[in-house]
């Protein structure tokens, strides 16, 4: 680690830092239903909302009910962006005439952007038209985002309530976190990303002539647009001469904000956050960074003001931040130390120890090693997903981090809410643990922990794994599964884990040289995406039923503090224990192996 690396991280850390507070507890107001300012100028609108929809705001429901609500609203949902994709060549503001999206790869996106995954196996600016990209993909940031917020809020109102069946009304909690905490974010954040130079427009694509023609290799399409496979499963290229260079145009900055706020991730452009149009310089960088993490990392100050003692929320975020700093310094030095076996082959004599720069490949250098692994490790430590450098060409150990991150469940910072209620879930199974070291009937914020709230944690943190290692294991051992992957050997195995992984935990992000957007993964991805968010969400409502009809607990003697290090330290053991007893297998036959061969490969010449 260089003195400037170490700065980077610093200033980055200390900014998210400052700002949980002022956001965390604004946004416990919001859900409080206090004033915050904005109810002056959006609670004309928040009331027409409900009187249209004919939503009675006091009208609170069961956990139960509010299951119900959200899984109807995100089956519609589902139908809107599937229906969009499947008619967009028959829509408005299509300005390239892009024609309908396959019905594997629209279910695919469908079940992605609904869920908030934003798993994407195609080209943006290729693909989607400015219709789908806006009423389609941008809503869903918001609606998915806001969907993990109100089961957040729905657990914690588990904790404050006593002796009582509700939990709150699903329709008003959606429709708050959108109005008053993703709305106004984006906005500033959006115009933000305009001033830098994010790309905010309806005009059609501008052709612009190249200095000198230019030839390149691109894959066949057939006539559906999919890449043609020859007889060895390999994709068929061709060569093409051009002089002109098409720059891909679009309404981006108001769908980047909410991408990066929502911890949604999915890109208007195919290459993500690496693109010019959607991440133009060091300090749009820093912005979307910022964005990643900021929600998530706040709404733990927010929980604390809920329940009414904020050591509670620090705790919760102490836990996060040390997991996360821990494997930004495992990615960074991985990524400067660079490939090892560079020195040995020649590439650079001059270096004795380490490739110069460090390893570079995959990055661009508006950002740098620095900034690229910070990314990494932010985008996967929440449920984002969006990328400013390729996972795939990092070290093994640098693209183990992220991977690792991915599937410790998504509960280091997570995505908006889920993370935290996430988090929430390891906390009774800490204190469920304690409880049976000392032969006591284990309590969590006043409320005691039964058979009941055991089994639903339990199901909520086996799912998520199940998905991925049976997906994992389908995949590597079908045809079909091992057709779409272009590398031999461990990182090949390390592509398949990473896109069930991201699918299974609700991130987005990919390794390359996995060519997912075939029937197979489409439809497999799918299933783990959908799997995986409501077969979490639906444990965690039950668990915030229950507590709610339970009476509160005195604290008595024999009560575990779940504010002070000594917590913190065993939720950490417990998150990282699960995520180790899990996946360290999987990793074994992947990046672990990847790492030792290239070692051996470098030690041999």
């Amino acid at each position: 680690m260089t003195s400037q690396g170490f700065l980077q991280i610093g200033i980055y850390l200390t900014a998210l830092l400052l700002l949980v507070r002022p956001l965390g507890g604004y946004m416990a107001r919001v859900y409080q239903d206090e004033s915050v300012g904005l109810n002056r100028w959006f609670g004309g609108v928040e009331k027409l909302l409900y009187r249209l929809s004919g939503v009675k705001v006091d009208q609170e429901m069961r956990w139960t009910q509010y299951a119900i609500a959200l899984l109807v609203f995100n089956f519609v949902s589902f139908l809107l962006v599937y229906g969009l994709q499947r008619f967009q060549d028959m829509l408005p503001l299509n300005p390239q005439a892009l024609s309908a999206v396959s019905a594997d790869s629209a279910f695919n996106t469908a079940v992605s952007f609904v869920t908030n995954t934003n798993w994407q196996g195609y080209g943006g600016e290729t693909t989607m038209s400015d219709l789908t990209q806006m009423l389609g993909l941008a809503v869903q940031n918001f609606l998915s985002a806001a969907s993990g917020m109100a089961v957040l809020v729905a657990l914690i109102r588990g904790f404050v309530r006593r002796n009582t069946g509700v939990i709150g009304n699903f329709w008003v909690d959606m429709t708050r976190s959108t109005l008053y905490i993703l709305l106004p974010l984006s906005l500033i954040l959006a115009l933000l990303l305009v001033g830098q130079g994010v790309v905010q427009t309806f005009n059609p694509y501008r052709a612009v002539s190249l200095l000198e023609p230019v030839s390149y290799q691109t894959p066949r399409l057939d006539t559906a647009g999919k890449a043609v496979i020859d007889a060895e499963g390999k994709p068929v290229t061709e060569t093409v001469q051009s002089g002109q260079q098409t720059l891909a145009m679009g309404p981006a900055a108001s769908q980047i904000a909410i991408k990066q706020l929502g911890t949604n991730g999915g890109g208007f452009f195919n290459v993500n956050s690496a693109h010019p149009y959607e991440n133009p310089t060091p300090l749009s960088n820093f912005l979307e960074m910022l964005a990643i993490v900021l929600i998530p990392a706040a709404l733990c100050y927010t929980f604390g003001v809920m329940i009414g003692d904020v050591r509670q929320g620090w705790a919760m975020l102490a836990a996060m931040t040390l997991v996360f700093v821990s494997l930004v310094f495992v990615a960074v030095p991985a990524e400067q130390a660079g490939n090892p076996a560079f020195t040995s082959l020649g590439v650079n004599q001059q270096a004795s120890e380490q490739q110069s720069g460090g390893n570079m490949e995959g990055k661009d250098v508006r950002f740098g090693v620095v900034n690229s692994a910070l990314w990494a490790v932010a985008t996967t430590a929440t449920s984002n997903g969006s990328v400013n450098a390729m996972h795939d060409s990092f070290t093994p150990i640098g693209g183990m981090a992220p991977m690792w991150l991915i599937e410790l469940g998504e509960v280091i910072y997570g995505g908006v809410g889920s993370g935290l209620y996430g988090m929430i879930i390891y906390a009774l199974i800490a204190v469920f643990l304690a409880g049976l070291m000392i032969g006591r009937t284990p309590e969590y914020l006043g409320k005691k922990i039964e058979a009941f709230e055991v089994k639903m944690s339990g199901i909520a943190i086996l799912i998520s794994p199940l998905m991925v290692l049976a997906g994992t294991a389908i995949a590597v051992m079908s045809d079909a599964g091992k057709a779409s992957v272009f590398n031999s050997g461990a990182h090949g195995f390390s592509e398949v884990l990473y896109a069930f992984s991201s699918a299974g935990n609700n991130n987005g992000s990919a390794f390359a040289g996995l060519s997912a957007n075939v029937p197979f993964y489409n439809f497999m991805l799918g299933l783990a995406m959908l799997f995986s968010r409501y077969w979490v969400m639906i444990p965690v409502l039950a668990i915030a039923g229950s507590m709610a009809a339970k009476k509160t607990v005195p604290v008595g003697p024999g009560t575990l503090s779940t504010h002070t290090p000594l917590f913190v330290m065993l939720l950490i053991g417990c998150v990282l224990m699960v995520g180790a007893l899990t996946f360290v297998p999987a990793l074994a036959l992947g990046p672990i192996v990847e790492h030792l061969q290239m070692s051996s490969h470098a030690a041999m010449r």
